[in-house]
Parts: C-alpha cells; sequence; structure tokens
C-alpha cells in the first residue's frame, strides 16, 4: 500500500526530546526564571559553537536586529542597504531608528542579495551617502562576507549579517579558510533567530554576535533599558540597590528557561544540520530528472533552514501539495511590494530580479525529523504534478 501521513507535512517542524523537557523542568525549580545563570551559559555555548568572541542573547531575532541598528548608532535620514527576498525585520529595523531602507536586487540563482549590484548602487551615489549593509543569508546559504566586507571597507559601511538562517553554515574566503556564518570576523555585528521552525528552537528567542567589546557592552546596556549596575560605569553610588539609566534602551531580555532549552539543543545542533544537508542532497537527486523544478543553487557550507523550488504554477502545486496533507510555504514576499514601504516610494517593477524569484519559489519540507518515507512523499507528489 502507498505511504499515506496520518499527520500534516508542514515545511518546517520543532524538534522537543525529553533531555529539553528535563532542561526547561529543572530551570522552572530552580531560583531564577530570568536574568539567571542559564542565560549567561546559553550566551557562552553559542559563542563557541559559532566562533564569535562575545554572543548576546534576547528576546527575539528582531530585537536581536533593533539592537544592532541601535548599537552602530542609526541616526534618522542614515541610508542602508539590504536584500528585497528576507523577511520584513531585516528592513524594518532600519526604519526603527529613524533611517532610510534602499534594497539591491537579488542573484536568480542563489536569491541572495548581488553583491555586483550593491556596488553599482553606491558608485551611482557620493560616498557617505550609505551607511550600512543587511546581507542575508537566505535559506541556510551564506552571502560572501569576504566579498561584502571589501565594499564595506571601501564605501565606509558596517554590517549586519542576518543569520537567521544559517547556524552552522559557512563559506569559503580566498585563504580557503571556513568562515561561519556569525562569527565576527568579516561582519561588526550578526544575528540569530530561535523560531520554532529555525535549527536551534527556544520558542521565541535571538543572538547578537560579534568580536567588538565596545558593541558587546552597548548591546548589554541597550538589551536592559539603558541601565547599568556596575560601579566603574556609574556617576554616583547610593548603595548596593542603585542602579542608573544612562541611555534609552529597551526590554530585550530573554528568560532562563528558554535559554535551558535553547543549551539543550545546541547539543544536537551539529546532527541536525547533518541532516538537513542529507535531505538536501535526496532532493537534488530527485530533482535532477524533472526540469519543470529548478532548486535554487546549492554549496558545501549550506545550511538548509529552508529547502526552495522554484516551479512554473507555484499556486497550482501549493494547492495540489495541501490536497496532500503537504503544506509548503514561500519565502518572502519582497519587502519593497508590501504596502508600507510601497508607501515610502517603492513600486512593483523596482527589482524584477526579486519578483520574478517571488512569483515561483516555494518551500518544501526541510527539517531534522522529516523522515524518510515523508520526504519520497513530498518528491512523489511534485512529480506527480509536473507530470
Amino acid at each position: 500500500m502507498p505511504f499515506q501521513p496520518n499527520h500534516p507535512i508542514p515545511y518546517g517542524r520543532q524538534h522537543i526530546t525529553d533531555s529539553d523537557i528535563q532542561a526547561v523542568t529543572e530551570t522552572l525549580r530552580s531560583d531564577f526564571l530570568t536574568q539567571g545563570p542559564k542565560v549567561g551559559e546559553f550566551e557562552e555555548k553559542f559563542a563557541a559553537y559559532i566562533g564569535a568572541r562575545y554572543a548576546v542573547a534576547v528576546s527575539n531575532g528582531t530585537a536581536a536586529l533593533h539592537l544592532c541598528t541601535l548599537a552602530l548608532g542609526v541616526q534618522p535620514g542614515q541610508r542602508v542597504i539590504t536584500t528585497p527576498i528576507t523577511f520584513a525585520a531585516s528592513a524594518n529595523c532600519v526604519r526603527y531608528c529613524g533611517g532610510e531602507v534602499y534594497f539591491a536586487d537579488i542573484d536568480p540563482a542563489t536569491a541572495l542579495i548581488d553583491l555586483v549590484k550593491v556596488r553599482a548602487l553606491l558608485e551611482a551615489h557620493p560616498k557617505g551617502y550609505f551607511h550600512g549593509l543587511i546581507p542575508v543569508d537566505f535559506a541556510g546559504l551564506p552571502v560572501n562576507l569576504e566579498e561584502a566586507r571589501q565594499l564595506a571597507d571601501e564605501f565606509g559601511l558596517w554590517i549586519i549579517e542576518d543569520a537567521c538562517h544559517a547556524p552552522g553554515g559557512f563559506f569559503t574566503d580566498r585563504q580557503g579558510r571556513q568562515q561561519r556564518c556569525g562569527n565576527g570576523q568579516l561582519a561588526d555585528l550578526a544575528i540569530f533567530s530561535f523560531h520554532p521552525v529555525k535549527h536551534i528552537a527556544t520558542g521565541e528567542g535571538g543572538m547578537v554576535t560579534t568580536n567588538s567589546p565596545e558593541l558587546y557592552e552597548k548591546l548589554l546596556t541597550l538589551r536592559t533599558h539603558g541601565i547599568t549596575k556596575d560601579p566603574a560605569k556609574m556617576h554616583r553610588h547610593d548603595g548596593g540597590w542603585y542602579m542608573e539609566m544612562q541611555t534609552l534602551g529597551y526590554n530585550y531580555r530573554i528568560p532562563d528557561m528558554l535559554c535551558a532549552l535553547g543549551v539543550s539543543q545546541l547539543e544536537r545542533a551539529d546532527a541536525g544540520l547533518a541532516r538537513r544537508r542529507d535531505l538536501a542532497a535526496r532532493y537534488d537527486e530527485a530533482f535532477a530528472d524533472m526540469p519543470a523544478v529548478t532548486p535554487l543553487a546549492t554549496a558545501a557550507g549550506h545550511a538548509y533552514h529552508l529547502y526552495i523550488i522554484q516551479v512554473v504554477d507555484r499556486k497550482g502545486l501549493y494547492d495540489f501539495l495541501r490536497t496532500k496533507q503537504i503544506f509548503a510555504q514561500v519565502h518572502y514576499i519582497p519587502v519593497h511590494t508590501m504596502p508600507y514601504y510601497q508607501e515610502l516610494g517603492w513600486k512593483n517593477g523596482d527589482f524584477p530580479l526579486a519578483e520574478q524569484y517571488y512569483a515561483h519559489c516555494l518551500s518544501i519540507p526541510m527539517f531534522p525529523t522529516l523522515t524518510d518515507e515523508e520526504q519520497q512523499y513530498v518528491i512523489a507528489s511534485i512529480r506527480e504534478f509536473v507530470a
């Protein structure tokens, strides 16, 4: 009898084990639910995993982006470049500070921001016109940050690497070294998300990594209302209770029980990444003889948060898969086509490659607990539709 799923197959799914539950339960029984030792433990272990000097855990990935723009001092009117193919938060963080968002079109083979087009945009304006660049490691495929850093140094930009899709991902630089996403070697700051469909799930949660001690100290203060309790930094000291709010910050803290879950999830991050790469290799093989299905380009360091195919009749396939209990998704609606950004002056047709990509893209199931049978069922269903 042909395989039939007994539950819907989503495009992504968290993996929660008994060890995860035990870790959270132990923290719930401890003295700290927030601002306790699990936060620091998660930060230390995540920084070691990524290869960065510092890590700051926060309430979600959007908070991480906002803290980065605050720490870098984005001011009203400053201009920052990012990709139109991303979740809106990659652009919104600039708007939170009153900055202006500019977009550069994508490389159609990868859906990553095209650094050639970024250079053209920079060269079309006076030096100093732009202040920053936010490249996105889309779907888990790393941006070549070595090339991005060269642009940034040439034109006086800072870089925030949006690595939400790519913990464990890497690219190989000109010296043959593997540069892990978020390691702080080439970007000023990098951010990660721990949403349930991501590699490491805490429910909600995010992380900022950096190698800069100055930015690290700013992040710590901005994360907690702009308040410090460090006597060496305070203007006066009234007693053991005393604290000072020295700048306008936010409550972007993450509770200890979520960090306990993050620590537990981190222990099997490599195994989950290996499984994602195995699943991707099987998809690659299956679609090699289906001319109607075009996967996005792959690379050795791809982290495969998403596996994205492009087809002519995207809506037809999306609807057909739902009849088969397969819940695919679209990543992403181009940011410049959102009503908010169109009110700022962007319009359909501004970035034709991003819009063409959007018309045909579909994210199919990709998560470590996807079984071989389920994956074969997904492949067979796609084959049935395109036939």
